[in-house]
């Protein structure tokens, strides 16, 4: 550890242990108790599950360090003790008999407003399981977890049994209206939107004061909408003109306007930090109502899926991980498909529903240092920091799996999440693992459907391994057992395949031979890959205050980025090899091209590829294919499924696979007509 490290977090500890014990959830309020759930289905075991849904009142003191960082939360409105007061949703589902459960708590963090139960349970139902079916096959219930879930995005819609959080508006000191610059990245996939909501209100309906631009290739140049071409309908709305004009399919439309009235977003960081420690400290709240959980739970961990992984990234970063009597919130936390980013939370004006792919969402405050675990020093501005630096100095770290498929290294530079900022290879720190799914698109697609994009989607599912991991989380947490050595692409290991920034262009390339990805019949390749720049967003930025908004990324210097390099037949070298990568019938991309009704050759967001093997080798010579043919890999239908037996008990002896989802693999293998 370098002197400027020890310096770094010395100081942070300072801050950290003078923090007075104020925050906390004063009021927890039980609105709806259905006991047993899931139409009293039993679970091993434990027994039968209740579902509490309720809300939970909490206060923050603006003068606390730990809470002053929440971007303008010393103007935001005060309770007449001087807190300022915020209200979530709240919903939890535990052991009727907690005596029965493992004392374990998973957090999930809801993406949107919306439960993703489903990823391990294999769930249905949505936002509000109820039926013995709903319940799915009950992963976590069989073991015994409780699970909880609290509102935390400010601009979660109030719709669909969706999670939200109520924060207050900030206001200069003289009541008045905060202003300040507003950016909307639009693009319609259709062709019959013809309003746009915006995330704030405008400050004025004066168009000078705004600015409208659209291009139909992200590489085009935008073109000024003039005044008489678009209108404000009303503060929040803007449309095309003549009023009904559709906005043109697939097009970047990009709104620079002058916005009023900023939510304390931020403050959501610190309502799931006071949830769960309330929900793991706690006997009461302030007026006497019981914690559902109290005295029960012994170790809690977190999982989320995209948008919320990147919020896990930044509660982390922001120390949000020690609650005000420095105790850890956290114990375990698994993100699957954030890659290097953080959310778009604690800013003025946020957006946290925004993120960035190769043709989604430029320009907005995501993919901003520091990157990885590690203290480090930027080598673009010269910064030290690191997502461990303020768990480090309160003592409060947990163990992190970074999960991510191939799709966050193509567009969301998941590269950087271990490396430094010039690309070179970092080691795992002693609490963090990464893992690639390789092959793998973001979430699991339709193979039977192209969507918006060229070729047909990627049905490779992450779950299983998910599943297995979490496991080994646990592990790792209550017993000390060391987890798995991650599975990511390296430097080193000659498995990186890196990336080139285009000049003046939002995305980069890797070249064909760099990857080594074959020519194949029908399929375009271009290298497009997202690209992190370092952005100005003003003087102010630092603090959480934009002041202006990128207008591009000309002359910006960038971060070095990769992916991982392929085999011969285009699946990805590094990484877990599920059986459907490690035993291929197609190649599968966690990249893909938009149709050109759709953006021509732009990127195809979070999709992927499934590009089928030709079946037989005369099919294959006649395509001109140079993969071989189904039949030349595997002679008859069991020598397939070996193979797919062999690759499952290798992975469930590294612990990447349960032996239950390792059989599903093989009888899946069994059934598939070759």
């Amino acid at each position: 550890m370098t002197s400027r490290t020890r310096l770094f977090i010395s100081l942070l500890l300072s801050v950290v242990l003078t923090c007075p014990a104020r925050a906390r959830i004063v009021r927890i309020e039980i609105t709806s108790v259905q006991s047993p759930t899931f139409d009293g289905r039993t679970f091993g075991r434990v027994g039968t599950y209740e579902k509490l849904r309720g809300k939970a009142y909490g206060e923050l003191d603006p003068a606390s360090p730990s809470n002053a960082l929440i971007t303008d939360i010393s103007r935001a409105p005060r309770t007449a003790t001087g807190m300022v007061a915020y209200v979530m949703d709240i919903y939890i589902l535990k052991p009727v008999d907690l005596s029965k459960g493992n004392h374990k708590l998973v957090l999930e963090l809801n993406n949107r407003g919306g439960k993703l139960i489903g990823g391990f349970n294999k769930s249905s139902g949505g936002n509000d399981p109820t039926t013995a079916t709903q319940a799915g096959e009950g992963f976590l219930m069989n073991r015994g977890y409780t699970l909880a879930w609290n509102g935390w995005d400010c601009s979660a819609a109030p719709v669909n049994n969706n999670l939200t959080i109520s924060v207050p508006v900030a206001r200069n000191a003289d009541g008045s209206s905060i202003t300040g610059p507003s950016y909307e990245y639009i693009s319609f996939d259709n062709a019959t939107s013809t309003t746009y909501p915006l995330a704030y209100s405008a400050a004025t309906l004066d168009q000078s004061k705004a600015t409208l631009t659209v291009r139909d290739r992200l590489g085009d140049s935008p073109a000024v909408i003039a005044a008489d071409g678009w209108e404000y309908a009303d503060d929040k709305t803007i449309r095309l003109l003549p009023a009904g004009t559709p906005f043109r399919q697939s097009a970047v439309y990009e709104f620079h306007y002058l916005a009023k009235d900023p939510l304390v977003a931020g403050i959501g960081f610190a309502a799931t930090r006071d949830f769960v420690s309330f929900l793991r400290y706690a006997t009461t709240d302030d007026v006497g109502n019981p914690n559902p959980l109290a005295n029960d739970i012994r170790y809690t961990f977190s999982y989320a899926l995209s948008q919320p992984a990147r919020y896990a990234n930044d509660f982390q970063t922001l120390g949000f991980n020690a609650d005000e009597q420095n105790r850890r919130v956290l114990d375990g936390i698994e993100n699957w498909l954030g890659g290097a980013s953080g959310i778009a939370l604690n800013y003025r004006f946020a957006q946290p529903s925004r993120t960035e792919r190769n043709r989604q969402n430029h320009l907005y405050p995501e993919g901003v240092f520091p990157f990885a675990y590690p203290v480090l020093t930027d080598s673009l501005t010269g910064k030290t920091a690191g997502r461990l630096a303020r768990c480090t100095a309160s003592n409060t770290c947990p163990k992190v799996f970074e999960i991510n498929s191939s799709n966050e290294y193509w567009v969301k530079a998941a590269s950087l999440l271990h490396t430094d900022s010039q690309g070179n290879d970092l080691p795992d720190p002693d609490n963090v693992r990464f893992y690639l799914i390789a092959g793998a698109q973001h979430g699991t697609g339709n193979e039977t459907s192209r969507g918006i994009c060229q070729q047909f989607q990627n049905p490779t599912n992450g779950e299983p391994a998910l599943r297995a991991l979490f496991v080994a989380l646990d592990d790792w947490v209550t017993k000390g057992i060391a987890p798995p050595a991650s599975q990511v692409p390296r430097q080193g290991e000659k498995t990186a395949a890196l990336a080139r920034p285009q000049p003046g262009s939002q995305t980069g390339v890797v070249p064909q031979a760099t990857l080594g990805w074959p020519t194949l019949p029908g399929v375009t390749y271009t290298g497009l890959v997202t690209t992190r720049y370092l952005l100005d967003f003003g003087p102010s930025f630092s603090e959480g205050i934009i002041t202006r908004f990128p207008m591009g990324v000309a002359e910006r210097p960038s971060y070095v980025t990769f992916v991982s390099r392929v085999d011969k037949d285009g699946n990805e070298l590094a990484g877990i090899r599920l059986p459907p990568v490690a035993v291929p019938i197609a190649t599968t991309t966690g990249w893909a091209l938009r149709r050109s009704d759709f953006g021509g050759d732009d990127g195809c967001e979070g999709a992927g590829q499934s590009i089928p093997f030709q079946r037989t080798k005369a099919d294959r010579l006649l395509a001109k294919d140079p993969r071989l043919s189904v039949a030349e890999r595997y002679p008859t239908h069991e020598a397939y499924v070996a193979a797919v037996r062999k690759s499952v008990q290798q992975l469930v002896g590294q612990r990447f696979l349960l032996p239950e989802d390792g059989d599903v693999y093989i009888r899946d293998a069994q059934a598939r007509k070759l």
